[in-house]
């Protein structure tokens, strides 16, 4: 019972919550896209997400290889 009132208070604030926001768009969206500033944001946070996966593969293979590593000693 607690969890069903808590998921259709969570439900309702989320459903008023897009009322609340006007429609008029993001000034600050519209000022970058008219300028074409916006593709230089959006290619920045390409290169963080790219760099930040290749981040993520090296440090995997890392840990791969001191698993296998540490696999052969126990053996």
């Amino acid at each position: 019972m607690k969890k069903a009132f808590l998921l259709i208070l969570l439900t309702s604030l989320n459903f008023l919550a897009t009322f609340a926001q006007s429609g008029s768009g993001v000034e600050m969206a519209t000022g970058l896209r008219s300028s074409g500033k916006i593709y230089v944001v959006v290619l920045v946070l390409l290169v963080i997400f790219i760099g930040f996966i290749i981040y993520l593969i090296t440090i995997d293979r890392r840990i791969g290889k001191l698993e296998r590593k540490n696999k052969k000693l126990d053996n």
